[in-house]
């Protein structure tokens, strides 16, 4: 059994990152494997939770995924681990729009029957802490709140004041953080720095979040309260145990109920290169496993420094991440560009997302671009954000028409146009609009989407890589 706890708050902006992220830390510095894991379908925190720990972090998200794949996804990523730390996502109760509790924190914590922990911050507030905590404890009787730590915390009176308003509340104090410069991380338009932009100083705003967790929270206390987490009972996720994970004619081949796939079978194994460098840090970890599993080689390169793509490039897929930071550098690589743009026109599977949908097109706030899609990128005051319900409108190399995928939307850029004359997708909500582009072996959207809810996107790439371009 892996001992667990979920790391929640009242809301967003508590610092839930920071006592999660220092959590994962100290736990580590003590000599224990931890297992980093992260509710929703945020990229940036588990590169940060990876900075951490040394092992990936993992996404548990409801929404894009299923229920039914959250215990085991977490199984998945926690095996070999003596203790995981799930970080939520916004308030402990905040899930999809119009959807109830799911995706919400509440929903992942009641899944994995894992004790949590609420982190307030408490920098404008004494004795209604208790009353703040008294409400979130007492919401919902199936989740099961286990203690507090107490956050940017001003001096050693209001720290007194706080644990004596707690004393009657049931909920114990398990550790209290005074306000630190050294653990910030900055943000900008879309959420804290990636980890690749900020090596440096990433590992050291890192080393400080542990090092505060240690001196400010009773580690054997949340030790005790993560391992009192009942068994489980789910089987890890294994990435296409058989092709009875992928729905019949999903990917346009034949489709035994078990056995290796026709790329297997056709005795080589077709190489994906996979965009990376601190322009394209959005990606799930099971996404590269299951182009593996599907009998790719997959080989990572950066747009930015890399003037030619992987020998062999038989399929591109290019994630997210912030292409308008490094616009100039981007545009500087001729060489790539002219790369990609060759790659496309031979009608290779290109499978492309938000970034990658950016730098596919003709130009990004006036610089060039590969310009394999007819279209303009731009930045935009408007943030577009949240779930999408989405319909394949084109047979794609990632998916047949009609199939239907869940993925989510985060971008301050628009291009225009929106859609293609095929279009990637037809969302259902929360608006009924067509976007993206399907154009030969390309699908370039702004939609992520995560392929542990649809292996199938992974078989059916890897099998037109393994074919050969597209007509």
């Amino acid at each position: 059994m892996v001992a667990r706890l979920v790391i929640a708050a009242p809301s967003s902006g508590a610092g839930k990152t920071t006592v999660a992220t220092g959590l994962m830390a100290a736990f580590a510095g003590r000599g224990l494997a931890v297992s980093p894991h992260k509710v929703g379908p945020d990229y940036i925190d588990p590169g940060y939770h990876a900075l951490a720990t040394g092992r990936p972090g993992r996404n548990l998200d409801a929404y894009m995924c299923g229920t039914g794949l959250i215990a085991p996804l977490f199984e998945h990523g926690a095996r070999g681990c003596d203790l995981a730390v799930v970080e939520g996502v916004m308030g402990l109760y905040d899930g999809a729009a119009d959807q109830g509790e799911l995706a919400s924190t509440a929903q992942v914590a009641k899944i994995l029957k894992a004790p949590v922990v609420l982190v307030v911050d408490a920098s404008s507030q004494s004795r209604s802490v208790a009353a703040l905590v008294h409400g979130f404890a007492s919401w919902d009787p199936e989740v099961r709140i286990g203690g507090v730590i107490l956050n940017k915390v001003a001096t050693d009176r209001h720290e007194h004041l706080l644990r004596e308003a707690l004393g009657g509340s049931g909920v114990p104090v398990l550790g209290v953080l005074r306000r630190a410069p050294a653990v910030a991380t900055p943000s900008r338009h879309l959420g804290l720095v990636p980890v690749a932009e900020r090596q440096a100083a990433a590992v050291a705003a890192v080393a400080a979040q542990g090092e505060q967790v240690l001196q400010g929270c009773d580690l054997d206390a949340l030790l005790a309260l993560a391992r009192s987490a009942p068994e489980l009972h789910a089987e890890a996720w294994e990435p296409l145990r058989s092709w009875a994970d992928v729905p019949q004619g999903a990917t346009g081949g034949r489709n035994p109920a078990t056995g290796p796939h026709p790329a297997q079978n056709r005795g080589r194994r077709p190489v994906v290169a996979v965009a990376g460098g601190a322009a394209f840090t959005f990606s799930y970890a099971e996404h590269t496993e299951l182009l593996t599993a599907a009998g790719a080689e997959v080989v990572t390169f950066d747009p930015l420094r890399d003037e030619a793509l992987p020998d062999g490039t038989s399929g591109l897929v290019i994630g997210g991440g912030f292409p308008e930071m490094y616009g100039a550098e981007l545009s500087a690589n001729e060489p790539l560009r002219k790369a990609v743009a060759a790659l496309a026109a031979s009608g290779a599977p290109v499978a492309a997302e938000c970034a990658g949908l950016l730098y596919l097109a003709r130009s990004l706030d006036g610089t060039p671009m590969c310009g394999v899609l007819d279209a303009d990128a731009r930045m935009s005051e408007r943030l577009t954000l949240g779930y999408r319900d989405a319909v394949a409108v084109s047979d794609s190399s990632l998916a047949a028409a009609g199939a239907r995928m869940r993925g989510h939307e985060f971008h301050r850029t628009v291009i225009e146009p929106g859609a293609g004359m095929q279009a990637a997708w037809g969302l259902r909500q929360p608006e009924r609009r067509m976007e993206g582009f399907v154009q030969q072996g390309v699908h370039a959207s702004y939609v992520h989407t995560h392929w542990a809810g649809a292996p199938e996107a992974a078989v059916r790439f890897v099998e037109h890589c393994a074919n050969g371009p597209a007509a």
